[in-house]
């Protein structure tokens, strides 16, 4: 559980929904958590890494907030639709706050991948950071070589669709239960 400050009363948040951003809140609080990580944190863009994709781009939020309301986005994910059927996630982003989250990204990732397969996908691919190509493979995505993109290496890889069963509506979007690393718990992305 995470605690949070609140008028001087502390909140323990214990879950976030991540769903489409509907709203130009949940999109501004996406591209600002993706300036922080990939600006601030790691460099790779001198001042924003906004691109022509944004426009076309779905964006995915994970959000955390009181009686439904949110109050911040803890982590974000865009897909587009590269050609007819093909599909493209990028710019994965976690609070680093909240990347001890155990599952986090993971569920960040599903929806990405069902979210699009709602929409028509046939193919899902990534480019993906190398520190985090273990993670994409334990989750059915395949390697297909390297790619240098913006200047840091990544693995260029594809999801394995039959991994990714729509059991759930990912339109309306899904819970994830809060657990740090070594915490076990029987939660994880639910409806």
């Amino acid at each position: 559980m995470f605690i949070a400050e609140m008028g001087g009363e502390e909140f323990s948040y214990s879950e976030c929904h991540i769903k489409l951003a509907q709203d130009d809140w949940s999109f501004k609080q996406a591209l600002s958590l993706r300036n922080q990580v990939f600006v601030v944190e790691q460099g790779i863009f001198q001042t924003s890494d906004s691109d022509v994709f944004d426009s076309t781009a779905h964006t995915l939020v994970a959000t955390i907030g009181l009686l439904g309301i949110p109050d911040a986005v803890i982590g974000t994910v865009r897909i587009h639709e590269q050609a007819r059927g093909v599909w493209m996630g990028s710019r994965l982003a976690v609070d680093r706050e909240y990347r001890s989250v155990k599952g986090l990204g993971k569920a960040l990732i599903k929806m990405a991948v069902c979210t699009a397969q709602v929409q028509g996908c046939q193919s899902f691919y990534a480019n993906v950071q190398l520190q985090n190509v273990e993670l994409f493979e334990k989750l059915g995505w395949n390697a297909l070589g390297t790619a240098n993109v913006h200047g840091v290496d990544h693995m260029f890889m594809q999801a394995d669709l039959s991994r990714y069963p729509l059991d759930f509506d990912p339109l309306d979007g899904a819970v994830h239960v809060f657990r740090r690393s070594g915490e076990f718990s029987t939660g994880g992305l639910q409806r």
